[in-house]
């Protein structure tokens, strides 16, 4: 078999290859993309459960927007400061025999930001206690129980 021949039967095969890829996925339908921070279904988002749990009004829904955007950067932050030490820590493990001081170092860098994290998470909780009137304050001790399970990680499988 000639090159040529060759090459034009790997050409078409391929043509035909990318257009029934392309009926496939005209036929199958645009899909709805969900973004990493988009909760899953039937799971309202934490926001919206303060706001209607609160009765917050315009203006305090508008403050309160400034201080979720306060608090998500302060948490990326810390959050940003804990991967390089996790990193590192388990990093330790291709070492033949793991150094002590320096796991134990690490370990503490990340339980001083995850401290932090929690520190700033009751912070938040702080600052939108503040922006409660006085008749909502019953409301918002409500609330407070509720808590972890509103804001509970999404359910991942189990790692073994």
């Amino acid at each position: 078999m000639k090159k040529t021949k060759l090459l034009t039967i790997t050409v078409i095969g391929l043509l035909l290859l990318n257009f029934a890829i392309l009926a496939f996925l005209l036929v199958s339908g645009p899909r709805e993309h969900k973004r990493p921070t988009d909760r899953p279904e039937g799971r309202p988002n934490p926001r919206e459960i303060i706001i209607e749990r609160l009765h917050f009004d315009d203006n305090q829904q508008k403050e309160y927007a400034v201080l979720i955007i306060w608090h998500r950067g302060e948490i990326k932050k810390l959050d940003t400061n804990i991967r390089p030490a996790k990193n590192e820590l388990y990093n330790q493990l291709k070492q033949p025999q793991v150094h002590v001081k320096i796991k134990d170092s690490l370990i503490a860098v990340i339980n001083a930001n995850q401290k932090q994290i929690e520190e700033t998470h009751f912070k938040h909780f702080e600052d939108i206690k503040k922006l409660c009137h006085q008749d909502q304050l019953e409301d918002f001790n409500e609330l407070t129980e509720d808590l972890s399970r509103i804001f509970e990680p999404n359910k991942r499988p189990r790692h073994d």
